[in-house]
């Protein structure tokens, strides 16, 4: 279980993992050794999956990038969606997937250096697969937000 300062120092490494333990004392009332500890086995039991670096977004304006909305077919099976979440994944150019409930089926992003990566990238991931009955491109035009941060953290402790 996760207790209030689990889920603060959770919030506040979302924002900003580089900070050291002595800054983030400041912010979640613990000493330096505590948050240290609580770091060490939020990570040790996978709770905090990884660390990432995001760039700014200037570094990526130049690049194509793509919502990909998948329907799947009918007629797709366990076997054959298996084998397409594998593909996607395995995918760098697939910067996220997400299984949706709706009209769709799944939700990809895709991020290449111009629309001849783009189009042989989907010529061969998305096209030849029996699995894939259609896919459209919704391509991004600007980021607005992008904050891919889950709040836990209670107001409490934020006195």
């Amino acid at each position: 279980m996760l207790d209030a300062f689990d889920r603060a120092l959770l919030d506040e490494i979302q924002r900003d993992d580089s900070r050291t333990a002595d800054q983030l004392a400041a912010v979640v009332p613990l000493s330096p050794s505590a948050i240290a500890r609580r770091l060490r086995r939020l990570r040790e039991q996978g709770i905090v999956r990884r660390t990432i670096a995001l760039l700014a977004p200037r570094f990526a304006e130049r690049r194509l990038r793509a919502l990909v909305h998948i329907t799947l077919s009918e007629h797709a099976d366990l076997q054959g969606k298996a084998g397409l979440d594998a593909r996607l994944n395995a995918e760098p150019a697939v910067q996220f997937c997400y299984e949706v409930t709706g009209a769709i089926d799944m939700v990809a992003l895709i991020d290449c250096a111009n629309m001849a990566e783009f189009t042989s990238l989907t010529d061969s991931l998305l096209v030849p697969d029996p699995t894939v009955r259609r896919y459209e491109a919704h391509f991004i035009r600007r980021e607005v937000k992008f904050e891919p941060f889950v709040r836990l953290a209670e107001d409490t402790l934020r006195g």
